[in-house]
């Protein structure tokens, strides 16, 4: 190619967290495949102080700024890199790439498909056993006989058999099965005496062999795109290139289109079958579905997430995975174990956000600006407590692209606008407001309701999309979230990134507001919830604004959770409310008037949502999706939640490559791209609109 070139030239290059970043001179080797690098332009006839094999590897531009990439090698050592602006990155960052895709296409032409390889996990011997007694020379890697055989070189073929990648795949699984009981092995091991299941050696040794089944997953991947673009080559245009799968039952790889039809084996779980018969996005409609809320059922799913039994038992789970870890890195695609998931989907979460849709509609019942705007601080402050299922910081699961959640929740009109739940010293009942008569001339109802649907809108980065609307009051929310997760050290933080929209139509107001952070403290011992940061709310129209700290505990002395906030009127600069308390305990209200509200969060009622049955959901609706998982974690069973939902990143995982090789692009099914963010396709505020334009068109 004529893009294949040698190039050259000086890139800083993250070292640690001590050292920094440091100017080293790069060279890109096209013809061995190498990347390498010198500490200066000088020192390049020495040996190069590092070097890479790129057939393999990715290369990603940095989502932190315009000039940072890095360069994962198929080994898994890393390259963190920075150039000077982001047009010398790109120049880089396309001929890596170029680079990449020559060598890891030659690798998969020139190699003959693998024949065998086993691993064997000798015993030897009891604890107590003399042959046990570790000499100091004796590595931990002695202990354990793990032997290989020698790979035959078959007969080369110019274009892979489907059976033989079916093989390999096998091979595979049960590799996957031996490095298993390989670790189980080593955690069987005692916490005290000469050998234990912390010795540093051992844990290298788990670290190492899930590093090289990580690898072989790469090089499976390559031997994939080999014979996807040798299919993609031969058939004729608007073929289905579906992924080929084993013939028998494996542990950790699930089917992830329906064309093929393998045997179903006797032992192979049903819900196992179900989530490889999940077809392709490609072959599922995309056009969005009008769920009926008399459909959906009032919740009695109760899973609260306090059980600590889990979190003790995977102690040592969390040091080796800890282990792995630097300052700064980015979690979001660091896959964590199963034992420390909620029970819900990220998507649900934002739902039960809502769970008080009484202060919400009541936003709108405020007579003034200035009370709206308190109205929906007030409820944009309750609406986290319910967000959090129990006092243990658990993660929900990481929403597949695609994936969505609806819900509805019923609110008797009489609920609406008095302070249930609220101690306060001053009330103000507002005026009742004339609701629309139904279109079709039907019965007028008894309450309100307010209708939600999320989607995930993107996998990387990682994006959700929510909506939810109160059709009778002309109200509706719009918001998307872009969650980035990073190690902190002894906690994880969240930043929430992005904004959402309050329209209220009724008034001709719109309010933006943002989302706090998320720390999951005491990792190592009891995990707990703690909120940070400042966040502000905006209406442009009226000059009223709120801005809230969430206030962190410190290090010494404070309180846990405590919030502080002000709503002000811009145009003359005067505080007109203060807020202060805890966002999961008692919030004060002041006003400028001076009136003070109490409002106990323990004590305000909570509304359930009404959710479909499963059996009227959609393959990719959010209870569905993952119910094996919810089931297998209720049931206490670690190792099958693992297994379920390994199937469905797996699946995700495929048909993400699969798209990329036939250069398909994701549709979303209810959210579309508006400049950074994402709209709902049919949002109140466009409905309303069309609505009056057809009055006014008809007088």
């Amino acid at each position: 190619s004529d893009h294949m070139e040698n190039i050259c030239g000086y890139l800083m290059k993250y070292t640690n967290l001590v050292t920094g970043w440091q100017y080293r001179f790069f060279v890109l080797n096209n013809d061995a495949g190498l990347l390498e690098y010198f500490v200066n332009e000088q020192s390049r006839h020495l040996k190069p102080r590092g070097t890479l094999q790129l057939a393999g590897a990715v290369i990603s531009p940095s989502d932190e700024d315009s000039h940072t990439f890095t360069v994962n090698a198929a080994s898994g050592e890393q390259y963190k890199l920075r150039a000077t602006d982001a047009k010398e990155r790109q120049h880089w960052v396309s001929r890596l790439q170029i680079c990449t895709q020559h060598h890891t296409e030659a690798i998969g032409k020139n190699n003959p498909p693998l024949k065998s390889r086993s691993f064997s996990l000798a015993s030897q011997g009891s604890a107590s056993s003399p042959g046990v007694q570790r000499r100091p020379s004796q590595n931990a890697v002695s202990f354990f006989n793990v032997g290989h055989h020698r790979l035959s070189t078959g007969k080369r073929v110019p274009i892979m058999q489907p059976d033989h990648l079916v093989d390999v795949r096998e091979m595979m699984s049960q590799a996957e099965g031996q490095q298993r009981d390989l670790i189980r092995s080593i955690e069987c091991l005692p916490v005290s005496g000469h050998l234990t299941s912390l010795d540093q050696d051992l844990l290298m040794l788990k670290a190492t062999s899930m590093a090289t089944m990580n690898c072989l997953n790469d090089c499976f991947h390559i031997l994939q795109l080999q014979h996807a673009s040798q299919q993609k080559g031969s058939l004729p245009a608007g073929t289905t290139i579906n992924w080929l799968e084993p013939k028998v039952s494996l542990a950790n790889h699930f089917k992830n289109g329906a064309a093929q039809n393998f045997p179903a084996e006797i032992n192979k779980p049903a819900s196992v079958r179900e989530e490889q018969s999940v077809v392709e996005p490609c072959q599922l409609t995309r056009e969005p579905e009008e769920i009926n809320p008399d459909e959906e059922l009032e919740d009695i799913c109760d899973d609260k997430e306090d059980d600590l039994g889990a979190v003790e038992e995977q102690r040592s789970v969390i040091l080796h995975l800890l282990s792995q870890l630097k300052l700064g890195m980015d979690l979001t695609r660091v896959v964590l174990p199963t034992f420390i998931l909620e029970k819900r989907s990220l998507l649900e979460m934002y739902a039960d956000f809502m769970s008080h849709p009484d202060l919400f509609i009541a936003i709108t019942n405020g007579t003034t600006p200035e009370e709206r705007m308190i109205r929906f601080v007030e409820y944009y402050l309750t609406s986290f407590h319910e967000g959090r299922k129990g006092a243990i910081a658990k993660k929900p699961y990481n929403p597949i692209i695609g994936e969505t959640f609806h819900c509805s929740w019923r609110m008797p009109k009489s609920d609406v606008g008095t302070d249930a739940g609220s101690n306060s010293s001053a009330h103000s009942v507002s005026e009742p407001v004339t609701l629309p008569k139904d279109p079709e001339g039907q019965k007028e109802l008894d309450y309100y309701t307010v209708k939600f649907v999320a989607e995930q809108v993107s996998h990387h980065p990682p994006v959700s999309g929510f909506y939810a609307e109160c059709v009778e009051r002309k109200m509706c929310v719009n918001a998307h979230v872009w969650t980035k997760s990073k190690f902190l050290g002894m906690s994880i933080g969240v930043t929430m990134v992005g904004e959402g929209l309050l329209s209220l139509l009724e008034h001709g107001e719109e309010y933006t507001f943002s989302l706090p952070c998320a720390y999951a403290r005491s990792i190592l011992t009891v995990p707990w919830v703690e909120l940070g940061g400042k966040v502000s709310i905006n209406c442009a129209k009226t000059g009223y604004s709120a801005s809230i700290n969430f206030h962190t505990k410190p290090f010494y002395g404070g309180k846990l959770h405590r919030v502080t906030g002000e709503v002000k009127q811009n145009v003359t600069n005067t505080v007109v409310c203060r807020v202060q308390g805890e966002w999961n305990s008692v919030l004060e209200f002041t006003c400028s008037n001076g009136e003070t509200k109490y409002v106990d969060l323990t004590k305000l009622s909570v509304t359930r949502k009404r959710v479909r049955p499963l059996e009227k959901q959609g393959p990719f609706e959010s209870r569905r999706l993952w119910q094996h998982v919810t089931e297998s974690l209720r049931d206490g069973d670690i190792d099958k939640a693992t297994e379920h939902k390994r199937a469905l990143e797996e699946r995700q995982r495929n048909e993400e490559r699969l798209r990329a090789e036939t250069e398909t692009p994701w549709c979303t099914k209810y959210f579309l791209k508006e400049g950074d963010g994402w709209v709902y396709h049919k949002p109140l505020w466009k409905t309303v609109s069309a609505v009056q334009t057809q009055q006014t068109d008809t007088n």
